[in-house]
């Protein structure tokens, strides 16, 4: 176990914890944000993020201070801390993101955490090699290999207190994800960063980031701390956290405050398009699109830049409380619907159900069927799988609500879309008290159809009938030939004729 990572709440993977950072004497509640300080520009001063916007930790690159004659000297002379004046932790890249984007640099792992230990830095970065999409096997494997070095490196340099970061590569082969994670978690190293995620992300490729970022949790252990490098959009947020990140860091505000972008919940904007601002953080109560288009350049960046920064960190607050409610997957899958890109992310997100379930708590808040997608929820799996717990016996009747023709049955279990049949004595735990539209989808139907399928195998010696409520054909079709099949409403208008005849 790692003890400076405790989790304190959790829902589906995600989970609220608690960070203990040592050598910054804090303790960081995740999820968190770390905004990216660039130390030659000046948009937001660290000591804004802190006072202003409760940033409890941050980013910069230690290269790029290394290479500065005047940073490189004052870090080295007074520390960080005092540098960028800021009380959090602050953790520093070494240059791999250089290494990605020029070919080379001229440090080594054992060099770099060396410098990152020398000017105070509390959570330290070793020279990992950033393998983009979609490169050939080969060069993922090759790439791969770098980066266990990498760790085995960084593993020999005496860090002291100070935390050190073990990247998880591998493109986008999942087994190379995966391996890299359980490499990684093996080492005595600290923070689990997930990398080469940003080219997935800039081109909205949402689903292949979620298999990426599902296959090295898959090798991680369930106490490491997980950041998803470069990952800073309110936007994707909720779905990250959800997959079970805890760290992520943005450059974003500040660099899409520079093209005169205005990040959103639900996408970016760009100013010159607004008539209204559609939030109510400071900058936006106080300013009007016209408002903004009138301030100078660097002026209009550094408002853009907070107000992108309060839409963000005030999503990670409604991230925090979801979890606590136990309504997260809600909120992923309202986020969901903002675009297409995120929709396949969270379809993706259901894709490793399995996976979600192992960690998602078995009992919370309330359940909401709003689409489709819901029927693929953790719940409904959790469900059928318990299902094979309980023995049905006998002449069994499922039904939806009330009673077909004949009524000799040894036990009569309630069936709900779209977890299908349980015994009445469950109705009132969760998930069954979900609510759930009167107008249903085929999927709800379908997933209720295979659980009366799993039922009648997991009960060979018993006998089913299924009372249904005009279930479209696509779920009778996966209702096994063995049970007997009628309709709710054929029922009723049997019975209805029964009457009038006694009359």
């Amino acid at each position: 176990m790692r003890d400076h990572f405790e989790i304190r709440d959790g829902d589906l993977a995600g989970r609220i914890g608690r960070l203990t950072v040592p050598r910054a004497g804090v303790t960081v509640e995740t999820p968190a944000l770390l905004p990216v300080v660039n130390p030659n520009i000046d948009t937001i001063s660290p000591a804004r993020l802190e006072s202003e916007f409760g940033a409890e930790i941050l980013i910069t690159n230690s290269y790029i201070i290394k290479k500065n004659d005047h940073l490189r000297e004052e870090a080295l002379d007074v520390g960080l801390h005092e540098m960028l004046d800021f009380d959090g932790a602050i953790m520093t890249d070494s240059g791999s993101f250089q290494l990605a984007e020029y070919g080379e640099i001229d440090t080594t792992t054992e060099e770099i955490l060396q410098f990152q230990h020398d000017i105070g830095t509390d959570i330290a970065t070793p020279v990992d090699i950033p393998t983009p999409p979609d490169v050939d096997r080969e060069q993922a494997e090759d790439d791969l290999e770098i980066t266990k070095q990498a760790i085995a490196d960084a593993e020999a340099v005496d860090t002291g207190e100070m935390l050190v970061n073990a990247p998880v590569q591998g493109s986008t082969y999942p087994d190379l994800r995966e391996e890299a994670g359980r490499h990684a978690y093996a080492s005595d190293l600290d923070v689990f960063p997930v990398g080469a995620v940003v080219p997935m992300m800039n081109a909205y490729r949402y689903g292949d980031m979620v298999d990426a970022v599902a296959a090295a949790k898959r090798g991680l252990g369930v106490d490491a701390p997980v950041h998803l490098f470069g990952a800073g959009h309110p936007m994707m947020l909720a779905l990250a956290v959800a997959l079970g990140c805890d760290l992520f860091d943005s450059a974003a505000y500040a660099l899409y405050a520079r093209d005169g972008r205005y990040l959103t919940v639900r996408g970016t904007e760009h100013l010159e398009d607004l008539d209204y601002l559609p939030c109510t953080c400071p900058v936006c109560t106080e300013y009007s699109p016209d408002d903004l288009r009138a301030e100078g350049d660097k002026q209009q960046e550094k408002l853009l830049a907070a107000h992108n920064l309060h839409v963000t960190f005030a999503e990670l607050r409604r991230i925090k409380q979801a979890i606590r409610d136990g309504d997260l997957m809600e909120l992923v899958e309202e986020r969901a619907r903002s675009h297409p890109a995120m929709l396949d992310g969270y379809r993706a997100l259901l894709d490793h159900v399995d996976q979600l379930e192992r960690e998602d708590p078995a009992s919370k808040g309330a359940f909401f069927y709003v689409s489709n997608e819901s029927a693929h929820r953790p719940e409904v799996a959790r469900h059928h799988d318990r299902m094979d717990r309980l023995t049905a016996e006998g002449n069994v009747l499922l039904t939806e609500g009330g009673m077909p023709s004949g009524d000799e049955f040894d036990a009569a279990w309630r069936v709900v879309p779209p977890f299908g049949p349980f015994p009445r004595a469950l109705s009132e735990t969760y998930p069954l008290t979900a609510e759930v539209p009167e107008r249903l989808d085929r999927d709800a139907y379908e997933q209720a159809a295979r659980g009366v399928a799993r039922l009648v195998e997991e009960n060979p010696d018993a006998t089913f009938t299924l009372a249904h409520d005009d279930w479209p054909a696509s779920a009778l079709s996966l209702v096994p030939d063995s049970v007997a099949v009628e309709s709710l409403a054929a029922v009723t208008e049997q019975l209805a004729e029964a009457a009038e005849s006694d009359e």
